[in-house]
């Protein structure tokens, strides 16, 4: 009689939010307060920190100066977490939002990151 001894390291999981839908409305500023004042009164200093904090050049957002009516880093940007997140939405909507109420979609974008921000949880490992 021959016994088997199986080991089993413990893997590690992730546990992902599979939503299609921004985890926050664009005026949601009440779930992080702190952030939106400081994008209400220095918004430039808020979007090179959710920039940087995104994987994107730290004074990116800062070139909107030049870009005239339509801020097109702020909607670049919120179309590439749309489609990073695989959130539904439109350009044009992204467009309008990142227009009309600037301070708001850097906001909510930088909550959508806190949100999905996921890490690696090991489940089931022993001390020894």
């Amino acid at each position: 009689m021959t016994s088997k001894m199986v080991v089993r390291q413990p893997q590690p999981m992730m546990y992902t939010q599979e939503s299609d839908e921004w985890s926050s409305g664009i005026c949601d500023c009440c779930q992080d307060v702190p952030g939106c004042c400081c994008a209400f009164w220095c918004l430039p200093c808020f979007a090179c920190i959710t920039s940087r904090d995104y994987g994107e050049p730290l004074c990116l957002p800062l070139l909107e100066i030049f870009s005239g009516f339509i801020p097109g880093i702020t909607m670049s940007m919120r179309v590439n977490m749309r489609q990073r997140y695989r959130i539904r939405g439109t350009m044009c909507r992204d467009c309008v939002l990142s227009t009309f109420c600037c301070a708001c979609s850097w906001c909510q974008m930088s909550r959508e990151m806190k949100s999905r921000n996921v890490s690696v949880v090991m489940v089931g490992a022993k001390n020894t």
